[in-house]
């Protein structure tokens, strides 16, 4: 029997798309191998690689004039790539502190420049998303860099920050797919693909090109966009098996009719468990309204037991990997798209039911 998966990354698939990776397992489109087996300078793979950045590319609406790489090491890898790649003409980037994955891109990152706290929330343990102000950016900055949703914390941009003529970068990891976005407005977006879009080993980077080609001198080949670029991801052998798994989802996204249609679902599940919350007597959520997340849904009861109690209680009865973060404590559902909206009425109800015992 399946869970509800609520698990933050790597997180449930589409059932549809592991049943079609499954049928295709030992052997994919008569090529008498697997995805897994197979060559990737092979005609069959290179269709495979192929598709999947053109349906991505449809989906997401990315203008002719940005990349798509098909990277290795995690959205965590890109902490350092962006700075070695953008931050090239004054050595200065700002950064938006709004959780701890933007916190470790900004540490890593000052080990490459010039790099400055445009704004933080870590005065309320990053319980809201920090406001700041075009005339706030440095005027001379490289880039602005902000994480826009927060997966430990729970919290989104309400909007997409306007940083004039300065290059926005985004970690979407947590939040890609989920909705449309207007991907012009971003110099750079990278998210790593084991919360939306596939399994762990693949991360995805759409990059303005005029953006790239400026790498610092001495930095790993690996890192470096306009080598991705160049040779279509496959300079070396890229996780071939992730990237048809994502091909998958793409199509499943594209099936059920894009990213609108998503962003309808999305909003209906959390609107369900949202106002729940926010009648409960007894769990509460800490996430100030205007920034919570659509895809992350952090909520406590108050008492550290209760909680432990609540989360044992929980995988008894189906619903796994919702203990919280260790650093915000409580429980965390992170709804994906491939949480069925059954996945958010059935936890509700389950809630519910535990409230009335534990009052």
């Amino acid at each position: 029997m399946r869970v509800y998966n609520f698990s933050a990354g790597p997180s449930s698939l589409p059932l549809s798309v592991l049943e079609k990776a499954a049928s295709e397992m030992t052997e994919y489109q008569n090529s008498g191998m697997s995805v897994m087996e197979m060559s990737h300078r092979s005609p069959v793979y290179e269709k495979i690689i192929a598709d999947a950045q053109a349906t991505f590319r449809k989906v997401m609406g990315i203008p002719d004039n940005y990349k798509v790489l098909f990277m290795q090491g995690g959205a965590t890898t890109q902490f350092a790539a962006v700075p070695l790649n953008l931050m090239n003409k004054n050595g200065k980037a700002d950064y938006v502190v709004s959780g701890q994955f933007s916190k470790k891109a900004y540490q890593e990152a000052k080990k490459f420049g010039d790099v400055r706290v445009l704004a933080s929330s870590e005065d309320k343990n990053f319980t809201y998303i920090p406001k700041f102000k075009k005339e706030d950016i440095r005027p001379d900055a490289d880039y602005v860099h902000i994480c826009f949703n927060n997966t430990i914390f729970g919290t989104k941009f309400p909007e997409i920050p306007d940083t004039g003529d300065i290059p926005l970068v985004a970690d979407m990891s947590s939040c890609i797919l989920s909705e449309p976005f207007d991907v012009s407005k971003f110099g750079l977006i990278y998210a790593g693909a084991q919360k939306n879009m596939g399994p762990s080993g693949l991360t995805v980077v759409i990059v303005r090109e005029d953006l790239i080609g400026n790498i610092r001198e001495n930095s790993p080949v690996m890192f470096d966009y306009k080598t991705m670029a160049d040779n279509d991801s496959m300079y070396n052998t890229p996780p071939c098996y992730a990237i048809y798994i994502a091909k998958l989802v793409f199509e499943w996204v594209e099936s059920l009719g894009g990213l609108e249609k998503m962003k309808e679902i999305n909003q209906k599940k959390c609107k369900i468990l949202y106002d729940y919350l926010d009648n409960s007597k007894r769990f509460i959520a800490p996430v100030e309204k205007d920034s919570r997340s659509m895809m992350n849904v952090t909520f406590v009861t108050g008492d550290a037991d209760l909680d432990k109690k609540f989360c044992k209680e929980a995988e008894a009865n189906g619903f796994v990997n919702i203990k919280g973060h260790r650093s915000v404590g409580g429980m965390r559902a992170s709804i994906y798209n491939a949480m069925p909206i059954e996945g958010v009425e059935k936890l509700v109800e389950f809630m519910k039911k535990f409230e009335e015992e534990n009052k």
